[in-house]
Protein backbone atom coordinates (compact mmCIF):
# COMPACT_ATOMS: atom_id res chain seq x y z
CA UNK A 1 0.00 0.00 0.00
CA UNK A 2 1.29 3.58 -1.18
CA UNK A 3 2.42 5.94 2.07
CA UNK A 4 0.53 9.06 2.47
CA UNK A 5 2.59 11.61 3.35
CA UNK A 6 2.40 12.61 7.07
CA UNK A 7 -0.16 15.65 6.91
CA UNK A 8 1.03 19.31 8.29
CA UNK A 9 -0.89 21.46 9.79
CA UNK A 10 0.22 24.79 7.73
CA UNK A 11 -1.86 28.04 8.53
CA UNK A 12 -2.81 30.38 5.69
CA UNK A 13 0.03 32.25 6.30
CA UNK A 14 2.28 29.25 6.08
CA UNK A 15 0.76 28.48 2.62
CA UNK A 16 1.19 31.90 1.43
CA UNK A 17 4.79 32.01 2.49
CA UNK A 18 5.44 28.61 0.64
CA UNK A 19 3.77 29.78 -2.60
CA UNK A 20 5.69 33.41 -2.29
CA UNK A 21 8.86 30.94 -1.88
CA UNK A 22 7.55 28.75 -4.81
CA UNK A 23 6.58 31.95 -7.52
CA UNK A 24 9.76 34.20 -6.57
CA UNK A 25 12.06 34.66 -9.56
CA UNK A 26 15.17 34.86 -6.88
CA UNK A 27 14.59 32.10 -5.00
CA UNK A 28 17.40 29.46 -5.23
CA UNK A 29 16.05 26.13 -7.12
CA UNK A 30 16.54 24.32 -3.83
CA UNK A 31 14.33 26.13 -1.60
CA UNK A 32 11.56 25.94 -4.64
CA UNK A 33 12.12 22.05 -4.60
CA UNK A 34 12.04 22.04 -0.76
CA UNK A 35 8.94 24.41 -0.56
CA UNK A 36 7.12 22.17 -3.07
CA UNK A 37 7.67 19.07 -1.03
CA UNK A 38 6.44 20.56 2.34
CA UNK A 39 3.31 22.09 -0.01
CA UNK A 40 2.06 18.99 -1.28
CA UNK A 41 2.68 17.43 1.92
CA UNK A 42 0.50 19.77 3.43
CA UNK A 43 -2.12 18.88 0.67
CA UNK A 44 -2.32 15.19 1.29
CA UNK A 45 -0.73 13.96 -1.86
CA UNK A 46 1.10 10.95 -1.30
CA UNK A 47 5.17 10.47 -1.01
CA UNK A 48 5.78 8.35 -4.01
CA UNK A 49 3.60 11.00 -6.09
CA UNK A 50 5.36 14.10 -4.73
CA UNK A 51 8.97 12.45 -5.51
CA UNK A 52 7.62 11.03 -9.23
CA UNK A 53 6.29 14.62 -9.63
CA UNK A 54 9.64 16.49 -8.79
CA UNK A 55 12.10 13.99 -10.21
CA UNK A 56 13.47 13.05 -6.04
CA UNK A 57 13.60 10.01 -3.72
CA UNK A 58 11.08 9.50 -1.47
CA UNK A 59 13.39 10.18 1.42
CA UNK A 60 14.24 13.92 0.66
CA UNK A 61 10.59 14.53 1.14
CA UNK A 62 10.44 12.50 4.11
CA UNK A 63 13.62 14.51 5.25
CA UNK A 64 12.20 17.87 4.28
CA UNK A 65 8.45 17.53 5.72
CA UNK A 66 10.08 16.71 8.88
CA UNK A 67 12.32 19.45 9.24
CA UNK A 68 9.20 21.91 8.48
CA UNK A 69 7.40 20.12 10.93
CA UNK A 70 9.96 20.56 13.43
CA UNK A 71 11.53 24.27 12.75
CA UNK A 72 8.88 25.68 10.07
CA UNK A 73 10.74 27.73 6.97
CA UNK A 74 14.32 28.08 8.83
CA UNK A 75 13.80 24.44 8.46
CA UNK A 76 14.42 24.19 4.51
CA UNK A 77 17.97 26.08 4.98
CA UNK A 78 20.71 24.56 4.46
CA UNK A 79 22.62 23.49 8.25
CA UNK A 80 25.76 25.12 9.03
CA UNK A 81 29.03 23.26 8.22
CA UNK A 82 31.47 24.00 10.40
CA UNK A 83 33.74 23.98 7.46
CA UNK A 84 37.20 23.50 7.27
CA UNK A 85 39.61 24.65 10.07
CA UNK A 86 42.39 27.31 9.34
CA UNK A 87 45.35 26.32 9.01
CA UNK A 88 46.66 29.53 10.13
CA UNK A 89 45.06 31.64 12.84
CA UNK A 90 46.35 34.33 15.05
CA UNK A 91 49.77 32.92 15.72
CA UNK A 92 50.65 33.12 12.44
CA UNK A 93 49.29 36.65 11.96
CA UNK A 94 51.36 37.82 14.66
CA UNK A 95 54.62 36.28 13.18
CA UNK A 96 54.09 37.58 9.82
CA UNK A 97 53.45 41.42 11.38
CA UNK A 98 56.80 40.77 14.01
CA UNK A 99 58.78 39.92 10.54
CA UNK A 100 57.71 42.83 8.93
CA UNK A 101 58.79 44.91 11.33
CA UNK A 102 62.33 43.69 10.72
CA UNK A 103 64.85 45.03 8.31
CA UNK A 104 64.36 43.56 5.20
CA UNK A 105 67.30 40.68 3.92
CA UNK A 106 70.12 42.17 2.62
CA UNK A 107 69.71 43.89 -1.18
CA UNK A 108 66.61 44.09 -0.77
CA UNK A 109 64.71 48.00 0.14
CA UNK A 110 61.85 46.19 1.99
CA UNK A 111 60.00 42.58 2.19
CA UNK A 112 58.29 41.27 -1.09
CA UNK A 113 55.69 38.38 -0.28
CA UNK A 114 58.55 35.63 -1.69
CA UNK A 115 61.12 36.93 0.60
CA UNK A 116 58.63 37.02 3.57
CA UNK A 117 57.43 33.39 2.97
CA UNK A 118 60.50 32.22 2.74
CA UNK A 119 61.83 33.46 5.66
CA UNK A 120 58.85 32.19 7.65
CA UNK A 121 59.42 28.76 6.34
CA UNK A 122 55.76 29.23 5.08
CA UNK A 123 53.87 28.71 1.40
CA UNK A 124 53.57 31.99 -0.53
CA UNK A 125 50.09 31.67 -1.05
CA UNK A 126 49.58 31.24 2.38
CA UNK A 127 51.64 34.87 3.23
CA UNK A 128 49.60 36.12 0.10
CA UNK A 129 45.93 35.18 1.97
CA UNK A 130 47.07 36.94 5.35
CA UNK A 131 48.19 40.35 3.91
CA UNK A 132 45.24 40.51 1.65
CA UNK A 133 43.14 39.96 4.48
CA UNK A 134 44.93 42.56 6.78
CA UNK A 135 44.91 45.27 3.71
CA UNK A 136 48.55 45.41 3.62
CA UNK A 137 50.29 45.80 0.56
CA UNK A 138 53.62 45.69 0.20
CA UNK A 139 54.36 47.16 -3.34
CA UNK A 140 52.39 50.38 -2.88
CA UNK A 141 53.88 53.15 -1.49
CA UNK A 142 52.81 56.46 -0.05
CA UNK A 143 53.66 59.66 1.26
CA UNK A 144 52.92 61.82 4.67
CA UNK A 145 53.92 65.03 6.37
CA UNK A 146 54.38 65.56 9.80
CA UNK A 147 55.30 68.60 11.28
CA UNK A 148 57.47 69.27 13.92
CA UNK A 149 56.14 72.81 14.76
CA UNK A 150 54.71 72.37 18.55
CA UNK A 151 52.42 75.10 17.21
CA UNK A 152 51.25 73.58 14.19
CA UNK A 153 47.36 72.68 15.29
CA UNK A 154 47.09 76.32 16.41
CA UNK A 155 48.26 77.74 12.94
CA UNK A 156 46.39 75.40 10.98
CA UNK A 157 43.29 76.08 12.45
CA UNK A 158 43.65 80.16 11.85
CA UNK A 159 43.80 78.73 8.38
CA UNK A 160 41.29 77.00 7.99
CA UNK A 161 38.87 79.62 9.79
CA UNK A 162 40.61 82.32 7.48
CA UNK A 163 38.96 79.83 4.43
CA UNK A 164 35.64 79.11 6.67
CA UNK A 165 34.72 82.48 7.29
CA UNK A 166 37.05 85.29 5.70
CA UNK A 167 37.12 88.66 6.41
CA UNK A 168 34.02 91.01 4.97
CA UNK A 169 34.91 92.21 1.77
CA UNK A 170 38.36 89.74 1.00
CA UNK A 171 39.76 87.53 -1.19
CA UNK A 172 41.10 84.34 0.37
CA UNK A 173 43.57 82.78 -1.75
CA UNK A 174 45.81 79.87 -1.45
CA UNK A 175 49.09 79.60 -3.18
CA UNK A 176 51.78 77.52 -4.28
CA UNK A 177 54.93 77.21 -6.90
CA UNK A 178 57.09 74.32 -8.45
CA UNK A 179 60.11 76.32 -9.98
CA UNK A 180 62.93 74.96 -11.68
CA UNK A 181 61.03 71.93 -13.23
CA UNK A 182 63.12 70.62 -16.16
CA UNK A 183 61.39 71.36 -19.60
CA UNK A 184 62.09 68.19 -21.49
CA UNK A 185 60.80 66.43 -24.68
CA UNK A 186 61.55 62.99 -26.02
CA UNK A 187 61.22 61.62 -29.25
CA UNK A 188 57.74 58.95 -29.25
CA UNK A 189 56.66 56.54 -31.42
CA UNK A 190 55.84 52.48 -31.77
CA UNK A 191 57.97 49.56 -31.70
CA UNK A 192 57.55 46.35 -31.97
CA UNK A 193 58.58 44.38 -29.25
CA UNK A 194 59.64 40.63 -29.02
CA UNK A 195 57.00 38.72 -28.66
CA UNK A 196 55.22 40.64 -31.88
CA UNK A 197 53.24 43.19 -29.78
CA UNK A 198 52.98 46.22 -31.08
CA UNK A 199 53.00 49.21 -28.16
CA UNK A 200 53.92 52.73 -27.93
CA UNK A 201 57.69 53.75 -26.52
CA UNK A 202 59.60 56.78 -25.36
CA UNK A 203 63.12 57.05 -26.55
CA UNK A 204 65.55 57.53 -23.34
CA UNK A 205 67.50 60.09 -24.10
CA UNK A 206 65.79 63.46 -24.13
CA UNK A 207 66.62 67.18 -25.06
CA UNK A 208 66.62 69.73 -22.19
CA UNK A 209 64.81 73.11 -23.47
CA UNK A 210 65.69 74.62 -20.03
CA UNK A 211 63.49 75.24 -16.92
CA UNK A 212 60.33 76.31 -16.56
CA UNK A 213 58.38 77.90 -12.78
CA UNK A 214 54.72 77.37 -12.37
CA UNK A 215 52.85 79.83 -9.74
CA UNK A 216 49.21 78.96 -9.13
CA UNK A 217 46.62 80.34 -6.84
CA UNK A 218 42.90 79.10 -6.20
CA UNK A 219 40.41 81.77 -4.98
CA UNK A 220 38.88 79.66 -1.98
CA UNK A 221 35.36 81.24 -2.12
CA UNK A 222 35.32 80.60 -5.98
CA UNK A 223 37.28 77.72 -6.85
CA UNK A 224 39.07 79.65 -9.66
CA UNK A 225 42.84 79.12 -10.46
CA UNK A 226 44.88 81.85 -11.39
CA UNK A 227 48.24 80.00 -12.59
CA UNK A 228 51.47 81.47 -15.10
CA UNK A 229 54.60 79.90 -15.85
CA UNK A 230 58.32 81.41 -16.56
CA UNK A 231 61.75 80.16 -17.81
CA UNK A 232 63.41 82.57 -15.27
CA UNK A 233 64.51 82.45 -12.06
CA UNK A 234 61.37 83.95 -9.75
CA UNK A 235 60.16 84.08 -6.49
CA UNK A 236 56.98 85.07 -4.59
CA UNK A 237 57.22 88.32 -3.43
CA UNK A 238 56.03 88.58 0.45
Amino acid sequence: MPRIAKKIECTEEEVATLRRIISAHKSEQRMVRRARMVLMCAEGHQVKDIAAELGERPNPVIMWRDRYAEQGIDGLLDSKRPGKPATYGDEFRDMVLEKLSEKPPKGLASWDRAELAEALGVSDDAVWRLLRKEGIQLARQRTWCVSADPEFTAKAAEIVGLYLNPPENAVVICVDENPSMQALSRTTGYVKTRNGKTMRAIKSTYRRNGTQNLFAALEVATGVIHGKTTNKRSEWIS
